[in-house]
């Protein structure tokens, strides 16, 4: 979807988009509370009209999906994000490789004049990472560098278009039952269940919770705490609409990485984090003259001036903690690059994405 398409969606389409992609009621008829929400910012639609408008969003791919988004890493498993070379001359031949690893989800090319292939590797029992790797390296005869996060100052994908609530602050997230942290790691058989029911969005309809109880066998109430409760324990990020950011226009995205002096890192990263448009900040570790860098944020936008002037943002964020070069220093050696080095890596195609095999990380972690 270009952008002018973007802007002929109708105005309570692109409320749709900008209000709720969070803060989404954990109620019976979660749609009731969220249409009176609307109608109250002057955009009146019924629920059984919100429900056609999201379901209709979700059939024409603007939205990936309506429901949870799943933090995995509560939910059990581990997964990680890798870089390596893939020579120009043998690069389909180590993407073919690599993609063949079934624990390998996501895969990219990005622009780097070393380090040009990054993918994630998921799996249900953290101990298989580096057993994983080992093969890879060994099939394609290339060294990989694990970056695993050891710090996350954000995860935020949230991405708005022009129209109303352009600040997406509509949350009715407070709605529905009352409940407590269960202070368990493990799942529950039932609470697996449910994750593997929702983990690609709930129904669209005006019931959803009761719709998915009825999937897992168990109460609608049940679902709709222990729904709750998930968001609470931090298992369920927020519940709501998921973008599909490409067909919103957000085409360009960089992974701009920093090499920010250790003592800085926990002032550094939650304040680039504060940044609207970086969508993820995470610390990673460094590989010794190879990879200098030890700070990641992600920008997306929807044209390539769009993304660059992001970039620059965060690059004076940076300058108001310790010295930041002008330039990025790609095609410098790691071991010339002083502190304060940087880089932005974009994407340039994407090799393999599919998902991170819930269903194995959420039965390994069930007792």
């Amino acid at each position: 979807m270009t952008r002018a398409e973007v802007s002929e969606l109708e105005a309570l389409d692109r409320a749709v988009v900008n209000a709720f992609q969070g803060g989404f009621p954990v109620t019976e008829r979660p749609f009731a509370p969220a249409s009176e929400a609307l109608s109250e910012r002057g955009l009146g639609v019924s629920e059984g009209e919100l429900v056609d408008r999201v379901r209709a969003l979700c059939e024409a791919g603007t939205l990936s999906r309506f429901g949870p988004l799943i933090n995995a890493e509560r939910i059990g498993g581990a997964a990680t994000l890798v870089a390596m070379h893939a020579p120009p001359e043998r690069f389909e031949e180590v993407t073919d490789l690599v993609n063949a690893h079934r624990e390998v989800a996501h895969n990219y090319e990005r622009e780097h004049p070393h380090l040009n292939m990054w993918f994630v590797v998921s799996v249900a029992d953290p101990d298989r990472v580096e057993a994983v790797l080992a093969e890879i390296e060994a099939e394609t005869g290339q060294p990989t560098y694990n970056l695993p996060k050891e710090r996350e100052f954000r995860v935020e994908a949230k991405f708005y278009v022009d129209g109303p609530i352009p600040e997406g602050d509509i949350d009715l997230s407070d709605l529905g039952p009352a409940v407590e942290p269960s202070g368990r790691t493990t799942l529950t058989p039932d609470e697996r269940d449910l994750v593997l029911a929702v983990q690609d969005g709930f129904p669209v309809t005006e019931t959803p919770y009761a719709d998915v109880a009825a999937e897992v066998g168990v109460a609608t109430d049940w679902v709709l705490e222990t729904v709750k409760r998930f968001v609470q324990e931090g298992k369920i990020r927020r519940i709501g609409v998921i973008p599909n950011h490409y067909a919103l226009g957000y085409t360009e995205n960089g992974m701009t990485v920093w090499n920010v002096p250790d003592e800085l890192v926990g002032e550094v990263g939650p304040s680039v984090a504060s940044l609207p448009f970086v969508t993820h900040c995470y610390e990673r570790p460094r590989h010794e003259g190879v990879w200098p860098y030890n700070v990641f944020a992600m920008t997306h936008g929807r044209s390539e001036a769009e993304s660059e002037r992001r970039i620059r943002e965060v690059r004076d964020r940076m300058a108001e903690f310790f010295d930041v070069d002008e330039e990025p220093s790609s095609g410098v050696p790691a071991a010339e690059i002083d502190v304060g080095g940087w880089d932005t890596l974009f994407s340039t195609r994407i090799l393999k994405k599919t998902g991170i095999r819930m269903g194995e990380r959420a039965s390994a972690n069930t007792a």
